[in-house]
């Protein structure tokens, strides 16, 4: 009797163990191989300053995660393993060089209220948005959550149809093609709330002017509205530790240190892995890959199909992100007191800062102005760090890959290693001008290039958190490819999953789960 697994998952992020979790809870038997020294890819927490400060690596915001469809299923037993939330009615704010600000709360009229200090059109824009949202949001998360298939885009197309109209569906067509600008540009007067909501789009890849970024933007303001943000309890790995135990319980199991080097096929169909050491593991139903679209390439040695392998040679990655993760004595002492409310402060000032921090990163070069997302989580939850101690998680967006000089004309290294103090210096003057003193409150600091992101995590193409662009050439039933946004590759039984296929980046484990319902039936 065979004792191979019925699924191989390559990678242990948290779309593999979503989809692991998922499949063995229907019967299956599940091996999960993973090439780092722990499971989780980018969401994984560690003491990366010093001893008692938790800091997340790369994600830190798990609303997605707890709004999701594999939580919404698994819930119970995912609390019993552990996982735990911590909810903030502050999500977000935005300052600005005019030392105003703007935040985004659990409270639509304090929110409203905030917005109409900068313009009274805007106030009531805002509230339009607010009462429209409920039912807006649900054609939209039906669409995000959605098989990107015909059969499926039909039926949501009839639903959208039936209950909005034909200009109703048009409408919604083409705000999911605007850029952000176009659309903020559309719905408000005041620049300062247009670069508030304009921020999110920095976080997958929408600079202002990019077609089909307004949707991110709408989406993070008006959900931060409405539910908050949710952060992990301890840290954003109480996600994966709580995946990984539940995948235990129903007999599957999650190898770390285990580098997969090759997916072995025979007469058309993968068959199995090899790892690093040689051994050979089959598969009885499928091999899951969860990897970028080269890398799958590489691991297969070709799929056959030219339209396919084009599409893996060409899929093209977002810039990368530089991370510093900072131990406090105290909170940075904003120009804004109030600011020590927020998950999420952004200092973004301007759409037109935006796209040129954008243009600069992607050509190669270290922003002058990058934007800064300040994470504050220790204001959500303390247990991050020790007792009246905080932890401050940077993302210095956007950051080239590979560096070929620099915007600013003073940083001539072109090597991240030496390139990463003197640029974290320069986003930390930035931050220094918003909230005086913040240098003088570090205990402890560590910086993650883009490079090392890459190397811990090979998903990370060039530093890229969201594995992939998400520009609408390919996205939707083009992510990653048209034909395979389903997760199938032209190999029989090997399926891809993972940021890099629809839905997409974020925690929201979407690819893991639509790929784990579609092979078990359910």
């Amino acid at each position: 009797m065979t004792t191979d697994p019925d699924a191989i998952i390559i990678g242990a992020g948290h779309n593999s163990l979503a989809c692991a979790c998922h499949l063995a809870s229907q019967g299956w038997k599940v091996a999960v191989y993973e090439q780092a020294a722990e499971p989780g890819g980018a969401l994984k927490t560690g003491a990366y300053t010093l001893p008692g400060f938790r800091h997340d690596w790369a994600a830190m915001n798990l609303s997605l995660f707890a709004g999701s469809a594999f939580h919404t299923e698994h819930a119970s037993e995912l609390a019993e393993h552990g996982l735990a939330f911590v909810p903030t009615g502050n999500p977000f704010a935005s300052v600005f060089p005019d030392g105003r600000w703007l935040g985004i709360s659990n409270d639509a009229a304090l929110t409203s209220a905030r917005v109409r200090g900068f313009s009274d059109a805007d106030a009531d824009a805002w509230t339009a948005l607010t009462d429209a949202f409920p039912a807006d949001a649900e054609t939209i998360f039906d669409l995000l959550g959605s098989p990107m298939n015909m059969r499926a885009l039909s039926l949501l197309g009839w639903k959208t149809w039936r209950k909005t109209g034909a200009g109703g569906t048009l409408d919604l067509a083409r705000f999911l093609m605007m850029s952000p600008r176009a659309w903020l540009d559309q719905t408000f007067q005041s620049d300062h709330v247009k670069a508030t909501l304009a921020a999110w789009g920095m976080h997958l890849d929408f600079a202002p002017d990019i077609a089909g970024g307004a949707l991110f933007p709408y989406l993070e303001a008006m959900a931060g509205q409405a539910f908050g943000m949710v952060l992990g309890q301890g840290g954003a790995d109480t996600a994966i530790k709580a995946m990984v135990k539940m995948l235990e319980t129903h007999g599957g199991s999650v190898q770390c240190n285990a580098p997969v080097t090759g997916i072995e096929q025979a007469g058309g169909r993968a068959t199995g892995i090899t790892l690093a050491d040689g051994r050979f593991i089959g598969a009885q139903k499928a091999v899951i890959a969860n990897v970028a679209p080269a890398a799958l390439l590489k691991l297969t040695g070709g799929t056959g199909d030219a339209r396919h392998e084009a599409a893996m040679q060409g899929f093209q990655h977002a810039p990368g992100t530089m991370m510093i993760h900072l131990a406090m004595d105290a909170l940075p002492d904003w120009n804004a007191p109030e600011l020590k409310q927020f998950a999420y402060v952004h200092i973004a000032p301007s759409m037109d800062q935006m796209a040129r921090t954008y243009a600069q990163a992607k050509a190669g070069l270290l922003p002058d102005e990058p934007v800064i997302v300040c994470g504050q989580p220790t204001v959500v939850d303390p247990s991050r760090a020790p007792d009246g101690k905080h932890v401050l998680w940077l993302q210095i967006r956007m950051a080239p890959g590979k560096i070929k000089g620099d915007a600013k004309g003073e940083i001539g290294a072109t090597d991240w290693r030496v390139a990463a103090t003197p640029f974290a210096n320069r986003a930390l003057d930035i931050l220094e001008r918003y909230a005086p003193g913040t240098r003088n409150k570090i205990l402890g600091q560590h910086i993650v290039t883009p490079a090392m992101l890459e190397t811990d995590n090979p998903n990370l193409v060039g530093g890229d958190q969201a594995c992939g662009s998400h520009h609408l050439h390919q996205h939707f039933m083009n992510r990653p490819a048209r034909g395979y946004a389903d997760g199938t590759t032209p190999i029989r039984n090997l399926y891809h999953t993972g940021a890099a296929v629809w839905p997409g980046g974020g925690t929201g484990a979407g690819p893991g789960t639509l790929l784990a319902k579609k092979l078990a039936g359910k």
